[in-house]
């Protein structure tokens, strides 16, 4: 049975005391009533060490939303794949479509990234997805699959292990838009099929894909009722537990 995963991405939001206080009662919510789920919270760099003492690893994973495309070195304010695992984080969210549109991040780059993590036992939530014009051209396939096979089609089967993938159209990130089940589904078996073509339908059934796009508590059920949806890459409902809850609860 592939893993089931609700992941929260907080993005540039609240301070280190605010995200300390947030970890806390997301943790305290899941440890008194346990999820059917894997969670993990994926938080701003300064916040990590501090998050990674109040969380139950067994109920709460732990993510960074970035790592650098180099090893260590002269790279003032970048924060590297070796960092981030020392914090106690298990996860990186890696090729989010605000990373490649606004600070120019390539495949290429992103190839690196991954490698670097991978390297670092570091597990990555690896996202994809199209913009409206590319939906509205029919081209979202071949978008998606071209950003897969330019950063992480290189990887052997056994690297494919720690990947999991996030399709979020970019259209419907935090713009109230969200894809419809149908849409989702659509696209997650898509991806699907193509990892079945390149590491076999083994591979591929094992393969964690997750929805992202304004996800929240009241679509989460019939998001997650579609077969190839393996959970969601939440952004805004996870900044407030009980938006965050509701969204793990539609598991069960």
């Amino acid at each position: 049975m592939r893993k089931k995963i609700v992941a929260g991405n907080w993005k540039m939001n609240m301070n280190l005391q605010e995200g300390v206080a947030l970890a806390k009662e997301i943790n305290d919510a899941l440890v008194q009533d346990k999820p059917n789920c894997d969670v993990v919270i994926c938080t701003p760099f300064i916040h990590l060490a501090s998050v990674a003492q109040v969380l139950d690893a067994e109920v709460v994973g732990l993510g960074a939303e970035n790592c650098a495309d180099k090893e260590k070195g002269a790279y003032t304010g970048e924060v590297s794949a070796a960092m981030v695992k020392s914090t106690g984080a298990q996860y990186v969210i890696l090729g989010h479509s605000e990373r490649r549109q606004y600070y120019g991040e390539t495949a290429e780059i992103l190839k690196e990234k991954v490698q670097l993590a991978l390297a670092n036992g570091l597990k990555v939530i690896f996202c994809c997805g199209e913009t409206l014009e590319e939906r509205e051209a029919n081209q979202q396939n071949e978008v998606v699959k071209a950003e897969l096979d330019g950063s992480v089609f290189n990887l052997t089967a056994e690297e494919w292990k720690s990947i999991v993938l996030a399709y979020e159209p970019i259209w419907a990130i935090g713009t109230g838009k969200t894809a419809t089940s149908e849409q989702a589904e659509e696209m997650l078996a898509y991806i699907r099929s193509i990892v079945a073509e390149k590491y076999g339908q083994e591979v591929a059934d094992d393969t964690t894909i997750l929805y992202g796009g304004s996800c929240k508590a009241s679509n989460a059920k019939e998001l997650f009722s579609k077969p190839n949806i393996d959970g969601g890459l939440i952004g805004g409902a996870s900044l407030k537990a009980a938006d965050f809850k509701g969204i793990i609860d539609a598991w069960k």
